[in-house]
C-alpha cells in the first residue's frame, strides 16, 4: 500500500492510503483517521460510506467526524465510492458508473469485471484494515444518501458483523425510486426479484438480527419525496417490530452542513455500541 496523504488533526493522524484491491480489479483510495488512541492500542472502527459523486475526500474534509473520532478513540474508515481506473466501465450521468458504485456486487457486463463494492466493503477492506492498523475487529457502519442505503443494507446482510449502524438520509427503496432503479437494472439486469436483496425495506422484513436503525432526514432535503422515502422505512421497521430511530430535522437539506450538524450524535451511538 502507498500512503499519499498524512496530516495531523486533533492529536490523531488523517491519512490516505492506495492500494491495490483484488475484489474490485483495481487500485483504490481510502482515508483512515486514526485518533491519537491508536498510538498505544487497537481502537474500534466506523466505516463510513459516502453518496453520489462523492470519494475519500468528502468525508474527511467536511463532515468534521475526526474531532469526535479522537474523543471516542474511533478509527474512521473512508473508502471511495467506486471503482476507477483504465479500464473501468462508466457511463453519462452522475448517478450511474464512477462515484455511484451503489454498494452492489454487479452481475452484468460491462460493470461485473470491477463494480462489486458490497464485496469489498463488507469483505476485503475490513480484513485490510484490521492487518495494516491499530484496529480491533469490533465495526460500525454508517452513510449518507447512497451511502446510507449501503450501510443499512451491508449491515441487515450480514448479521453480527456490525454493533451499530446509521445513515444520513439514505435511499431507503432502490427498488421503488429512480436512482436505485437505474443503477439496479444496470447492475443486477432486469429481474427486479434480484433487486430486492439490495434493498433495506425488502431485507428488514426477513432480519435475523433486531441491529438498531438511527436515521436522520432533513425536511428541506430536496430528494427526500422522490428519492429518499423514509415513510418506507418507517413502515417496514413498524411491519417487522424492527428497531428504528427516525428524525426529521427541520430546514436540512443533503449537504454536508446537515451531516456535520448531528455526525457527533451519530459518532458518540457508535461509540457506545463499539465500547460493549
Amino acid at each position: 500500500m502507498q500512503r499519499i496523504e498524512h496530516r495531523a488533526c486533533f492529536g490523531g493522524w488523517q491519512d490516505v492510503h492506495r492500494h491495490r484491491s483484488d475484489t474490485l480489479d483495481c487500485d483504490m483510495n481510502i482515508g483512515v483517521y486514526l485518533p491519537p488512541q491508536a498510538a498505544t492500542q487497537r481502537c474500534p472502527v466506523l466505516y463510513w460510506l459516502s453518496g453520489l459523486t462523492c470519494t475519500e475526500q468528502n468525508a474527511i474534509t467536511k463532515a468534521g467526524m475526526q474531532r469526535y473520532a479522537a474523543e471516542h478513540g474511533l478509527i474512521v474508515v473512508t473508502p471511495d465510492t467506486s471503482p476507477r481506473g483504465a479500464g473501468v466501465a462508466d457511463a453519462d450521468g452522475y448517478d450511474l458508473g464512477l462515484g455511484a458504485g451503489f454498494y452492489v456486487d454487479a452481475t452484468q457486463a460491462p460493470w461485473a469485471a470491477h463494480y462489486r463494492m458490497h464485496d469489498y466493503i463488507a469483505r476485503e477492506l475490513p480484513a485490510w484494515i484490521e492487518a495494516n492498523f491499530q484496529a480491533s475487529d469490533a465495526r460500525s457502519i454508517s452513510g449518507h444518501s447512497m451511502g446510507g442505503h449501503g450501510a443499512l443494507v451491508i449491515a441487515l446482510r450480514h448479521p453480527g458483523r456490525y454493533r451499530s449502524v446509521s445513515a444520513f438520509a439514505p435511499i431507503v427503496a432502490p427498488t421503488q425510486v429512480p436512482w436505485g432503479q437505474k443503477a439496479l437494472r444496470a447492475y443486477l439486469g432486469d429481474d427486479e426479484s434480484a433487486w430486492r436483496e439490495w434493498d433495506s425495506c425488502a431485507l428488514i422484513e426477513h432480519a435475523t438480527q433486531r441491529l438498531p436503525l438511527l436515521v436522520d432526514q432533513g425536511d428541506a432535503d430536496e430528494f427526500l419525496a422522490t428519492q429518499l422515502r423514509p415513510d418506507l422505512l418507517q413502515a417496514a421497521c413498524s411491519a417487522a417490530q424492527h428497531p428504528l430511530t427516525l428524525r426529521l430535522q427541520p430546514g436540512y437539506d443533503h449537504s454536508y452542513y446537515f451531516i456535520a450538524s448531528f455526525i457527533g450524535e451519530h459518532m458518540a451511538w457508535h461509540a457506545a455500541a463499539l465500547s460493549r
